[in-house]
């Protein structure tokens, strides 16, 4: 047990009563979620599970704490694992060109601009993509649905979604040289290539080997088995007027071309709870260590120094809304993690970690107190008001029922 909890059964009680009500109010209230999973963990295992609502709008099955879903950006913390186990061995240095390991970044040019006819101009970049520039989100590349010129740029080049899980939609352009500032894109799924090459093997295989056995995910894969596909959430899409609609057909490649180190996972809210128990035990899992305590620390460093990330911007609509984590609040970003510089609202301490999925996933991991959490739900598009304001309350209902002055 902690020492920073309360008596445990009482704090356990207090968190289930204050939990449930947030995820029960989120599938309750009108045009809430279908349905949610959420989980709160300490360094010693899970004190709350949750599930409420249905696993699609409408549906017959129920949301349980079993149900497997695309987890899509939590996938970027398990790659950033994966290249600092590279780099603890000493195989790869951050500093290096990432094209030793990923030959092809070294095609992509950056974009300057459009000509009259609206056709892509093109140069060099000044430099060669690092891994460490990958890691931080400050290579280059983006998303199109949070940038306008890469959507024209798609469309003129004909580049595929990242979601097509393609090498077609990696070979885009960098928006700026590499280091100039922070744009949150695709620099994970190259990341997910640079651990293939180094590795010799599929990003998938790597991950398997190295973080899901030590951890005991065993659930937790780029193509899911019969068994998980049977126990997937249904992806839905709100529409402006509030309603959602399911898209029971959504899923992404299940024989994936490329293993998307950026957003390719399928899961349970119960396997990445164990992920989260590695990085506050200090590199530490069921079954073996992952990456030693020095590892994990520098995964938590902010790397932009004195540069902060920036509001997400809805660029593509049925994707994502404008979105940002403590609107007001500068943030950093470390490898791969959000930061937040100051205390939050919610109770997280400044200094502490958490990110997200498109689908409205969001995590956190709080290591000064020993505390994370994750949250699931499967709406497009991003920062669904009522998804995120709910997840919101339930990381602030956990540190207001678990922690108490000692």
């Amino acid at each position: 047990m902690q020492p920073w909890l309360r008596k445990e059964e009482t704090m356990k009680a207090d968190v289930k009563e204050a939990a449930d009500r947030v995820l029960r109010g989120a599938v309750e209230q009108e045009d809430g979620v279908p349905g949610v999973v959420a989980m709160a963990t300490d360094r010693e295992g899970d004190f709350y599970e949750g599930a409420a609502g249905k696993r699609e709008l409408g549906g017959e099955q129920e949301m349980t704490t079993d149900t497997v879903f695309a987890i899509f950006s939590c996938t970027k913390a398990v790659t950033g694992v994966a290249v600092k186990q590279l780099v603890e061995e000493g195989v790869i240095s951050l500093d290096h060109p990432a094209k030793e390991y990923a030959p092809e970044i070294a095609d992509i040019q950056v974009l300057e601009g459009f000509d009259a006819d609206g056709e892509p101009r093109l140069r060099p970049p000044n430099s060669d993509v690092t891994v460490e520039q990958l890691l931080l989100h400050t290579a280059g590349f983006g998303y199109d649905f949070f940038n306008e010129d890469l959507v024209k740029f798609g469309e003129k080049r004909d580049v595929p979604s990242v979601v097509t899980s393609s090498m077609a939609s990696l070979r885009s352009c960098l928006l700026f040289d590499p280091g100039e500032q922070w744009e949150y894109g695709s620099n994970i799924d190259w990341v997910g290539k640079v651990v293939e090459g180094a590795r010799g093997k599929r990003l998938g295989e790597v991950m398997k080997e190295r973080i899901f056995e030590p951890l005991g995910m065993n659930e937790t894969a780029f193509t899911m088995t019969d068994e998980m596909r049977s126990r997937r959430a249904t992806m839905h899409q709100r529409g402006e007027d509030g309603t959602l609609t399911p898209m029971p057909d959504f899923e992404l490649p299940p024989d994936p071309e490329q293993h998307m180190g950026g957003h390719g996972l399928y899961g349970t809210v119960g396997d990445y709870m164990k992920f989260i128990r590695m990085i506050l035990n200090g590199g530490e899992g069921e079954h073996g260590r992952v990456l030693t305590p020095e590892m994990v620390e520098m995964m938590g460093q902010n790397g932009l120094g004195d540069m902060k990330i920036k509001l997400l911007p809805g660029v593509i609509e049925e994707l994502s809304n404008d979105a940002e984590f403590f609107p007001g609040m500068p943030k950093s970003w470390g490898y791969t993690f959000m930061i937040n510089d100051h205390d939050a609202p919610t109770g997280r301490p400044a200094g502490e970690l958490g990110w997200a999925g498109l689908p409205n996933l969001y995590f956190w991991i709080d290591r000064k107190n020993g505390l994370g959490g994750f949250w699931a739900t499967q709406i497009f598009p991003f920062a669904d008001p009522v998804s995120f304001g709910a997840y919101m309350d339930f990381e602030t209902a956990v540190y207001e029922s678990a922690l108490s002055p000692v």
